[in-house]
């Protein structure tokens, strides 16, 4: 949004400079992202005048001039055709820097013949696009600043424009007129309020308006006048200059009017030449396969549904957008017929899209207009257009109603201290409010049609703070409860997901983080890909499945790496995969991933190749980390995608599953390209009991001064039995007692039947009152053997 200083100063009586308006703006919200000084530009440039002007020696259209300038008379050479003894120019001395021909000025030679700087037309200055000559002064003395003449005699020329950035919820602050009311809230001025105006209808309007009920609240209202015996041509001076300030061609003066009012009072307009119209005016749905010829000149195939408007030979303008070039006025349009309308934000940012047309009525539209004001605005319109092009305006016409917009909430003066943080008395609350355009009564706001954007008290509250300026808060200590130690702001799940992502960091993984969402090929080797977890409208093919782990993310990051030759991979995630596709269907997962061989930075043995006993080992220095009891379990019925017997699930007990480890099945590493082998793990850190102790204080160190014992057992068992089942055994034996249990050996073969292997254990004893006997010993032991014995059906090897 770009408007200029003294077009603020219309609306607002200030005598603030352009840095505290910027200042101010930024402040309100309104965030300034440019300032565009042209003054500053024609610093540089002098005043001088032409002595004397004779032809060049040898050019026929150029002529060598003798100028007085601030440093005496100096020789130039000028190719305009007006260039002659007696006017006053415009001097760029030797070292001046030209904007319009991007060129600074040095003493050169034209034609044989030395100049010693330009005089400069309107465009080398960048002040309009005249350049059939050089600037002609009708007054100023030589030396002069050429910026200081204009600013005395032209100051619209040296107007500075100030740019600001809008956001989608200030639709109010799309016109000048809503800036100024910004500005006079915060106390830079006084708002000057919009004249009074009356259009006085001396006939009824021809063009019949109708609404298409089929339209179900696209154009809530449709009002137009009809102005016959207007003189269109080029706009007045002041006009022009205001709309190229802000980067507008000026276009004839009917146009240019719509664009004053999109831009002054935010109120777009559009206008028809009404002798082109075929009967009345309809507005309703386009149909398949019409066409609209649009001011821009081109072609737009329209859609069924958007909102056109049309006369009986087809559509005339789409509806908010953009108008036809077959209805738009022209130098010789007599009869004009000027149309206010609004238009559902939610179709104009719909068919604007699908069209790819971006106009400035598109832009306001879709953001909300002002409802109250589309009679008001039109009526100014038209006053404007009689004062200037003369014409008799015709009554009213109005199709549709002012929706009502009225609404108020809640004004409670404590909920700016409660809410912000902020001291303001209650009077100036209500103040800054009223001056806004909110009218207060009693604990009730009342929110003017302008601001769609406030829909609370909160809004009331935010408002009031804007104003106020968010830079008299002052920080203040919170209140700690009286206690010097915060408490804790992580839940222990949350708080267990950054150790995690520590450990694994520290054991030399990279952290990965992927999308949520993969391909149905990919879900499917993960136990997904189910109707259950598919997305119903997923913005990419190979993202149409909600993840069931984490693993297939991992293992897509590892194809791309080792497709850009990076083979070796430790990589792990902890984020949250999905059981189902319900909200609350879905677990914490931390899983881990190494393909490759370890490097010489790992923590492994460099030029080694990744094996299972890898991932176990980070697998139980991450279980440990993380609190898991010391007694778990390894058992071997994993997932499907897990290689057959080299793998293993992690359990407390025998239900409760923690993790699963193990080499990659192939048939998995082959369908995601990956090269393998690989070994992975996947853990459920939610499964992991919490500990019971609160405090911070270590656990009690438990030791005993008696001597432990070691005994070695060696059985004999079917081979399929797992060593598992006879550690647990042998442990049970004498809980109390037996402190450790471990496989030091297993042997197949030689002496051994067919089916049978041998597992030998080493079980410690640690007593703990006494020093244990012979006797204790030997009971113990054959206890073991009784246990192992009955849980498996080993028998002791001799």
């Amino acid at each position: 949004m770009k408007f200029t200083l003294s077009w603020l100063r219309d609306h607002l009586d200030t005598t603030a400079s352009v840095p505290e308006i910027a200042d101010a703006l930024t402040d309100l919200g309104l965030e300034v992202e440019g300032i565009h000084d042209p003054a500053a530009q024609l610093r540089p440039f002098t005043i001088a005048k032409v002595l004397d002007a004779q032809q060049h020696p040898n050019a026929d259209k150029l002529r060598v001039c003798q100028v007085q300038t601030k440093d005496g008379v100096q020789q130039i050479v000028c190719g305009a055709p007006n260039a002659r003894a007696g006017i006053t120019v415009v001097l760029a001395s030797p070292g001046t820097y030209v904007p319009g021909i991007d060129t600074t000025i040095g003493v050169g030679k034209i034609r044989g013949v030395e100049s010693f700087g330009m005089m400069a037309s309107e465009r080398e200055l960048e002040l309009s696009e005249e350049h059939d000559g050089i600037i002609e002064l009708p007054s100023g003395e030589v030396g002069d600043s050429f910026a200081d003449w204009l600013a005395a005699n032209d100051p619209a020329r040296v107007d500075p424009v100030i740019e600001i950035k809008i956001t989608p919820n200030r639709p109010d602050a799309l016109g000048v007129h809503g800036i100024a009311r910004d500005l006079a809230a915060r106390g830079l001025g006084t708002l000057r309020p919009l004249p009074p105006v009356a259009v006085e209808g001396r006939f009824d309007n021809p063009v019949a308006i109708t609404l298409d009920p089929a339209l179900e609240g696209g154009c809530p209202l449709f009002a137009a006048r009809l102005i016959r015996g207007v003189r269109n041509g080029p706009s007045p001076d002041w006009l022009q200059a205001r709309l190229r300030a802000i980067g507008l061609r000026p276009i004839s003066f009917l146009v240019d009017v719509t664009n004053l009012f999109t831009f002054d009072l935010n109120r777009p307009l559009h206008v028809f030449d009404a002798d082109k119209l075929a009967g009345g005016l309809t507005v309703r749905p386009a149909r398949d396969g019409e066409t609209l010829v649009a001011l821009d000149g081109k072609t737009y195939a329209l859609a069924a549904g958007q909102m056109v408007i049309a006369d009986d030979k087809g559509p005339q303008s789409l509806a908010g957008i953009m108008g036809g070039l077959d209805t738009g006025v022209t130098e010789d349009t007599v009869n004009v017929l000027v149309e206010s309308a609004l238009w559902d934000p939610l179709r104009i940012a719909a068919t604007g899209r699908a069209q790819k047309i971006t106009s400035d009525a598109r832009y306001r539209f879709e953001r909300g207009v002002d409802p109250a004001f589309a009679e008001e605005g039109l009526d100014r319109a038209v006053a404007m257009i009689q004062s200037i092009a003369g014409g008799e305006a015709s009554n009213v016409t109005v199709a549709g109603a002012v929706p009502d917009t009225a609404r108020a909430y809640r004004f409670d003066p404590d909920r700016l201290r409660r809410l912000v943080g902020l001291d303001l008395p209650e009077g100036d609350q209500r103040r800054i409010l009223q001056a806004l355009g909110f009218r207060v009564e009693g604990d009730r706001a009342h929110v003017p049609s302008w601001r769609p954007d406030v829909q609370g008290d909160a809004d009331i509250v935010e408002e009031v703070a804007r104003v106020a300026s968010l830079t008299r808060l002052r920080g203040e200590p919170l209140d700690n409860g009286g206690s010097a130690i915060p408490k804790p702001v992580l839940t222990p799940a949350q708080a267990r997901l950054g150790t995690a992502k520590r450990t694994l960091a520290a054991l030399g993984y990279n952290e990965c983080v992927t999308y949520a969402f993969i391909e149905q090929s990919a879900a499917a080797l993960f136990g997904g890909g189910d109707e259950a977890r598919r997305i119903g409208n997923p913005i990419a093919s190979d993202l149409s499945d909600l993840r069931p782990s984490l693993l297939p993310g991992l293992l897509k990051a590892a194809q791309r790496n080792q497709a850009r030759g990076f083979n070796d991979l430790a990589l792990f995630e902890a984020s949250e995969a999905f059981t189902g596709g319900e909200p609350g269907e879905q677990r914490r997962e931390v899983a881990g991933l190494l393909v490759g061989r370890d490097s010489a930075r790992g923590v492994h043995g460099p030029g080694r190749a990744f094996d299972l006993f890898d991932a176990k080992a980070d697998l139980e220095a991450l279980l440990s980390t993380l609190g898991a009891p010391a007694k778990l379990q390894i058992r071997r019925e994993g997932s499907a995608w897990w290689h057959p017997g080299r793998h293993g699930v992690v359990t407390l007990g025998p239900k409760t599953v923690l993790a699963e480890f193990g080499e990659l099945h192939p048939r998995v590493l082959k369908a995601l390209d990956v090269k393998g082998p690989a070994v992975a793990f996947t853990l459920w850190p939610d499964a992991i009991p919490l500990p019971r102790a609160s405090g911070r204080a270590r656990p009690r160190l438990d030791t005993s001064d008696l001597q432990a014992v070691e005994r070695d057992f060696a059985f004999v068992v079917d081979a399929r039995i797992e060593a598992q089942a006879l550690v647990q055994a042998a442990q049970g034996a004498d809980k109390a007692l037996i402190a450790e249990v471990r496989v030091f050996d297993a042997f197949q073969g030689g002496s051994l039947p067919e089916g049978k292997k041998s597992l030998a254990l080493t079980v410690r004893l640690q007593p703990r009152t006494a020093t244990l006997t012979d006797t204790e010993i030997e009971q113990v032991s054959a206890r073991i053997v009784d246990k192992v014995s009955k849980a498996t059906g080993a028998t002791l090897r001799t």
